[in-house]
Protein backbone atom coordinates (compact mmCIF):
# COMPACT_ATOMS: atom_id res chain seq x y z
CA UNK A 1 0.00 0.00 0.00
CA UNK A 2 1.27 3.47 -0.84
CA UNK A 3 2.41 5.62 2.08
CA UNK A 4 2.21 9.42 2.36
CA UNK A 5 5.31 11.31 1.20
CA UNK A 6 6.14 12.71 4.63
CA UNK A 7 9.22 14.63 3.43
CA UNK A 8 7.20 16.41 0.73
CA UNK A 9 4.39 17.18 3.16
CA UNK A 10 6.83 18.62 5.71
CA UNK A 11 8.56 20.70 3.02
CA UNK A 12 5.31 22.16 1.74
CA UNK A 13 4.22 23.00 5.30
CA UNK A 14 7.54 24.79 5.78
CA UNK A 15 6.94 26.77 2.58
CA UNK A 16 3.56 27.83 3.92
CA UNK A 17 5.05 28.80 7.28
CA UNK A 18 7.79 30.88 5.66
CA UNK A 19 5.50 32.56 3.16
CA UNK A 20 2.47 33.10 5.40
CA UNK A 21 1.33 36.71 5.41
CA UNK A 22 2.56 37.38 1.88
CA UNK A 23 -0.77 36.50 0.29
CA UNK A 24 -3.71 38.78 -0.34
CA UNK A 25 -5.01 40.33 2.87
CA UNK A 26 -8.27 39.01 4.19
CA UNK A 27 -11.18 41.18 3.14
CA UNK A 28 -9.43 42.65 0.13
CA UNK A 29 -11.36 42.92 -3.11
CA UNK A 30 -10.36 40.35 -5.72
CA UNK A 31 -10.01 41.74 -9.24
CA UNK A 32 -11.74 39.20 -11.49
CA UNK A 33 -11.35 41.22 -14.72
CA UNK A 34 -9.68 39.47 -17.67
CA UNK A 35 -5.90 39.85 -17.72
CA UNK A 36 -3.86 40.84 -20.77
CA UNK A 37 -1.00 38.60 -19.65
CA UNK A 38 -1.95 34.96 -19.53
CA UNK A 39 0.65 33.64 -17.08
CA UNK A 40 -0.12 34.54 -13.45
CA UNK A 41 2.59 36.36 -11.47
CA UNK A 42 5.27 34.15 -9.98
CA UNK A 43 4.54 31.28 -12.40
CA UNK A 44 6.65 29.77 -15.18
CA UNK A 45 5.62 27.58 -18.09
CA UNK A 46 6.68 23.95 -18.07
CA UNK A 47 6.48 21.13 -20.58
CA UNK A 48 4.59 17.97 -19.80
CA UNK A 49 2.70 17.58 -16.55
CA UNK A 50 4.74 17.19 -13.35
CA UNK A 51 3.46 14.87 -10.62
CA UNK A 52 3.26 16.37 -7.14
CA UNK A 53 1.03 14.83 -4.48
CA UNK A 54 1.03 13.11 -1.09
CA UNK A 55 2.84 10.09 -2.51
CA UNK A 56 -0.28 7.91 -2.59
CA UNK A 57 -1.66 6.77 -5.96
CA UNK A 58 -4.73 4.67 -5.15
CA UNK A 59 -5.76 1.95 -7.55
CA UNK A 60 -9.53 2.06 -8.03
CA UNK A 61 -11.07 -0.61 -10.27
CA UNK A 62 -13.82 1.02 -12.30
CA UNK A 63 -16.33 -1.64 -11.27
CA UNK A 64 -15.74 -0.62 -7.63
CA UNK A 65 -15.49 3.13 -8.17
CA UNK A 66 -18.21 5.32 -6.63
CA UNK A 67 -18.75 9.07 -6.37
CA UNK A 68 -21.08 10.20 -3.60
CA UNK A 69 -22.65 13.66 -3.73
CA UNK A 70 -24.63 14.84 -0.74
CA UNK A 71 -24.89 17.24 2.16
CA UNK A 72 -27.36 20.11 1.81
CA UNK A 73 -29.00 18.95 -1.41
CA UNK A 74 -32.49 17.91 -2.44
CA UNK A 75 -31.39 14.76 -4.26
CA UNK A 76 -28.19 13.11 -3.00
CA UNK A 77 -26.73 10.59 -5.43
CA UNK A 78 -24.00 7.98 -5.62
CA UNK A 79 -22.77 7.36 -9.14
CA UNK A 80 -21.11 4.23 -10.44
CA UNK A 81 -18.66 4.68 -13.30
CA UNK A 82 -21.35 3.71 -15.80
CA UNK A 83 -23.76 6.23 -14.28
CA UNK A 84 -21.10 8.92 -14.40
CA UNK A 85 -20.47 8.19 -18.10
CA UNK A 86 -24.22 8.41 -18.71
CA UNK A 87 -24.16 12.10 -17.72
CA UNK A 88 -23.66 14.67 -20.50
CA UNK A 89 -19.95 14.86 -21.30
CA UNK A 90 -18.24 18.10 -22.27
CA UNK A 91 -14.80 19.09 -23.56
CA UNK A 92 -13.07 22.09 -22.01
CA UNK A 93 -9.68 23.70 -22.72
CA UNK A 94 -8.03 25.58 -19.87
CA UNK A 95 -4.73 26.47 -18.22
CA UNK A 96 -3.40 24.76 -15.10
CA UNK A 97 -1.48 26.56 -12.33
CA UNK A 98 0.36 24.74 -9.53
CA UNK A 99 1.18 26.55 -6.29
CA UNK A 100 4.80 25.39 -6.66
CA UNK A 101 5.08 27.99 -9.48
CA UNK A 102 4.67 25.96 -12.68
CA UNK A 103 1.86 26.32 -15.19
CA UNK A 104 0.74 24.56 -18.36
CA UNK A 105 -1.41 26.08 -21.10
CA UNK A 106 -4.18 24.68 -23.27
CA UNK A 107 -5.01 21.46 -21.44
CA UNK A 108 -7.96 19.66 -23.03
CA UNK A 109 -10.24 17.96 -20.52
CA UNK A 110 -13.30 15.81 -21.01
CA UNK A 111 -15.80 14.98 -18.32
CA UNK A 112 -18.93 16.22 -16.57
CA UNK A 113 -19.46 19.91 -15.90
CA UNK A 114 -19.86 20.80 -12.24
CA UNK A 115 -22.94 22.72 -13.27
CA UNK A 116 -24.44 19.42 -14.39
CA UNK A 117 -23.79 18.03 -10.92
CA UNK A 118 -25.50 21.08 -9.40
CA UNK A 119 -28.48 20.50 -11.69
CA UNK A 120 -28.76 16.86 -10.64
CA UNK A 121 -28.51 17.22 -6.85
CA UNK A 122 -30.15 20.65 -6.46
CA UNK A 123 -28.29 22.32 -3.55
CA UNK A 124 -30.51 23.83 -0.88
CA UNK A 125 -30.57 27.64 -0.52
CA UNK A 126 -28.36 27.51 2.57
CA UNK A 127 -25.60 25.58 0.76
CA UNK A 128 -22.71 27.99 0.14
CA UNK A 129 -19.60 25.80 0.25
CA UNK A 130 -18.35 22.58 -1.29
CA UNK A 131 -16.05 20.06 0.40
CA UNK A 132 -14.20 17.37 -1.56
CA UNK A 133 -12.63 14.16 -0.26
CA UNK A 134 -10.58 11.63 -2.20
CA UNK A 135 -9.63 7.96 -2.26
CA UNK A 136 -6.20 8.88 -0.82
CA UNK A 137 -7.90 10.69 2.11
CA UNK A 138 -7.04 14.10 0.65
CA UNK A 139 -9.55 16.91 1.07
CA UNK A 140 -10.07 20.48 -0.13
CA UNK A 141 -12.78 23.13 -0.13
CA UNK A 142 -14.27 25.88 -2.27
CA UNK A 143 -17.15 28.35 -2.18
CA UNK A 144 -20.09 27.09 -4.19
CA UNK A 145 -19.95 30.09 -6.52
CA UNK A 146 -16.34 29.17 -7.43
CA UNK A 147 -17.57 25.76 -8.54
CA UNK A 148 -20.50 27.19 -10.48
CA UNK A 149 -18.32 28.26 -13.43
CA UNK A 150 -18.48 26.92 -16.98
CA UNK A 151 -14.85 25.69 -16.91
CA UNK A 152 -15.12 23.65 -13.67
CA UNK A 153 -15.57 19.96 -14.32
CA UNK A 154 -15.05 16.41 -13.15
CA UNK A 155 -12.41 15.33 -15.66
CA UNK A 156 -11.79 11.78 -16.84
CA UNK A 157 -9.46 12.51 -19.79
CA UNK A 158 -6.52 14.83 -20.43
CA UNK A 159 -5.49 15.72 -23.99
CA UNK A 160 -7.56 12.90 -25.43
CA UNK A 161 -6.30 10.13 -23.14
CA UNK A 162 -7.84 8.58 -20.00
CA UNK A 163 -6.58 10.37 -16.92
CA UNK A 164 -3.49 8.54 -15.65
CA UNK A 165 -3.51 7.21 -12.10
CA UNK A 166 -0.68 9.49 -10.98
CA UNK A 167 -2.70 12.52 -12.14
CA UNK A 168 -5.87 11.53 -10.31
CA UNK A 169 -7.45 8.95 -12.60
CA UNK A 170 -10.01 7.77 -13.08
CA UNK A 171 -11.51 11.13 -12.07
CA UNK A 172 -10.32 14.44 -10.70
CA UNK A 173 -11.74 17.93 -10.27
CA UNK A 174 -10.50 20.78 -12.48
CA UNK A 175 -10.90 24.39 -11.25
CA UNK A 176 -8.86 26.55 -13.65
CA UNK A 177 -9.31 29.86 -11.81
CA UNK A 178 -7.70 28.47 -8.62
CA UNK A 179 -4.35 26.91 -7.84
CA UNK A 180 -4.42 23.24 -8.70
CA UNK A 181 -4.48 21.86 -5.16
CA UNK A 182 -8.13 22.96 -5.07
CA UNK A 183 -8.90 20.32 -7.73
CA UNK A 184 -9.05 17.04 -5.83
CA UNK A 185 -7.49 13.98 -7.49
CA UNK A 186 -9.19 10.58 -7.15
CA UNK A 187 -12.34 12.37 -5.99
CA UNK A 188 -14.65 10.16 -3.92
CA UNK A 189 -17.19 12.40 -2.18
CA UNK A 190 -18.56 15.90 -2.69
CA UNK A 191 -20.53 17.59 0.09
CA UNK A 192 -22.52 20.81 -0.08
CA UNK A 193 -22.30 22.70 3.23
CA UNK A 194 -23.63 25.85 4.86
CA UNK A 195 -20.27 26.58 6.52
CA UNK A 196 -16.74 26.45 5.19
CA UNK A 197 -14.62 23.42 6.12
CA UNK A 198 -10.91 23.69 5.43
CA UNK A 199 -9.16 20.83 3.66
CA UNK A 200 -5.81 19.07 3.90
CA UNK A 201 -3.49 21.87 2.77
CA UNK A 202 -5.70 24.69 4.02
CA UNK A 203 -5.23 23.59 7.65
CA UNK A 204 -1.48 23.31 7.00
CA UNK A 205 -0.96 26.95 6.11
CA UNK A 206 -2.09 27.21 2.50
CA UNK A 207 -4.51 29.89 1.35
CA UNK A 208 -8.20 29.19 1.70
CA UNK A 209 -8.95 31.05 -1.53
CA UNK A 210 -5.97 30.13 -3.79
CA UNK A 211 -6.28 32.81 -6.48
CA UNK A 212 -3.37 32.56 -8.95
CA UNK A 213 -3.66 36.10 -10.27
CA UNK A 214 -3.27 37.45 -6.74
CA UNK A 215 -0.35 35.10 -5.88
CA UNK A 216 -2.67 33.97 -3.11
CA UNK A 217 -0.63 30.90 -2.14
CA UNK A 218 -0.39 30.91 1.67
CA UNK A 219 -2.76 31.94 4.40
Amino acid sequence: MDEPNEKLIAKKQEWAKMRRGLSLEEGAVHDERPRVQRLPPGQHLTKGWPVLDLGIHPTIPLEEWRLSIGGLVERPVTWTWEEFLAQPQITSVSDFHCVTTWSTFDNTWEGVAFRRLIHVVRPLPEARFVYFTSYDNYSTNLPLDACDEDDVLLARTWNGQPLAKEHGGPLRVIVPKRYAWKGAKWVKEILFLDQDRKGYWEVRGYSNTALPWEEDRYG
